[in-house]
């Protein structure tokens, strides 16, 4: 049976070749769309995981956690140093509170020039978030309203204003002012939507006199236990809004809460796609229905000599399905692999983010194919399977 459907098709193999193809086109979109959506979940929530599990982040703005990513926050006042020390001084069970102050800048020696992404924050920004100096120091301990034009640079921005010399102790120019570099950040990668190998680490005082700004992009506020997150989350939300005259204006959120919002839309998103993959996935069923239809049209004669010979009805319709299955089954194959070609593909040109076809979206997109043979082509092979063997041989429609 496989046989005759296998010799079939090949009979045939510029129409085999178009149908599979449109079959391969909708399952690789599948596929590719599912490396896609899950790589940047993964991603999401690997950037957030490094914040650990007891850690408060407050941003300007009143922002909630669902309808859009929680990064777009229309901000009325400013967060400040203020309100950082009061967090610090007033919420019990807090272990550090980190400000943080995010721009861009050139970063330039001795002729050398890239961009940089600057970090105003204090020492204890390396130990919330989970990094450490490779050689050097960190940024000194002092009053974070103070500048003290010193920095922390991460790998890239070694390696690429450095080269093999140590910077240690010598001085960068960033933007318009000028830095001595006093240590080094060991490998970190990106995480919490930053990347560290290429961040120049500076006192926040200093930042914010850089970039003219009065106010913070974030608070991190780590507290003792993950169990205390949920009674430090509402006794921030109460001391910031005291501060800013009784007026909730801002947004304090866990970096579960965040991942979870960003995940949320990242999976809307890449299902509106798999749908439109899915579409073109029933368009392709519809050419194989045709296809199947055309075949049965030009092979009555044959049809009408199998029954003649004994074949039952119940075989013509096997034939035919098994025709139809194997079309499908060899596009679908061909596209999955097209599909896991692509997400590794992907992965090369961007490998901090983890893009792999998961294995049941291969076993669905391998069971869907052929689940489309069948039922695109049900109706051509029972059509086929009814054929009068006498009118078939004779000519008869």
């Amino acid at each position: 049976m496989l046989a005759l459907a296998t010799g079939a098709l090949a009979a045939h193999r510029l129409r085999t070749r178009a149908t599979g193809g449109a079959i391969a086109i909708g399952m690789g979109a599948v596929v590719l769309l599912t490396a896609l959506g899950e790589g940047a979940r993964r991603w999401i929530a690997e950037s957030f995981t490094a914040l650990g599990s007891n850690v408060l982040v407050v941003m300007p703005g009143r922002t909630e956690t669902r309808g859009g990513p929680p990064i777009v926050a229309s901000t009325t006042r400013d967060l400040t140093l203020a309100d950082c020390d009061a967090l610090s001084r007033r919420m019990p069970g807090v272990r550090t509170v980190v400000p943080i102050v995010i721009g861009e800048a050139p970063v330039k020696h001795a002729g050398r020039t890239r961009p940089g992404l600057i970090v105003g924050s204090t020492a204890a920004f390396l130990e919330v978030r989970g990094a450490v100096v490779a050689a050097g120091a960190s940024l000194p301990s002092v009053d974070a309203t103070r500048g003290v034009r010193v920095c922390v640079i991460g790998r890239t921005v070694q390696r690429e204003l450095f080269g093999e010399v140590s910077p240690l102790g010598r001085r960068v120019r960033i933007g318009r002012s000028a830095f001595r570099v006093v240590g080094i950040l060991g490998p970190s990668g990106r995480s919490m939507m930053m990347n560290l190998d290429e961040t120049v680490l500076v006192p926040v005082a200093d930042a914010m006199a850089m970039f003219d700004r009065r106010g913070l992009f974030r608070i991190l506020v780590q507290v003792s236990a993950a169990s205390e997150l949920a009674s430090a989350e509402r006794r921030a939300v109460e001391l910031v809004s005291e501060r800013h005259g009784g007026e909730e204006d801002f947004t304090v959120l866990t970096p579960g809460a965040i991942a979870s919002s960003l995940e949320g839309i990242v999976g809307l998103v890449t299902a509106g796609l798999a749908g439109i993959a899915a579409i073109s996935l029933a368009v392709a069923g519809i050419g194989v229905m045709n296809v199947m239809v055309v075949a049965v049209a030009e092979r009555r004669a044959e049809i009408g000599l199998m029954k003649a010979l004994g074949a039952s009805n119940r075989q013509v319709l096997a034939l035919f399905l098994a025709e139809a299955g194997i079309l499908t089954c060899a596009g679908g194959l061909g596209g999955i692999a097209g599909g896991v070609a692509l997400a590794r593909l992907a992965r090369a040109l961007y490998p901090t983010i983890p893009f792999q076809a998961p294995w049941w979206s291969v076993e669905a997109a391998l069971g869907v194919s052929l689940a489309v043979g069948v039922v695109f082509g049900i109706a051509p092979a029972m059509s086929a399977s009814r054929v009068e063997p006498v009118a078939a041989l004779r000519g008869r429609r």
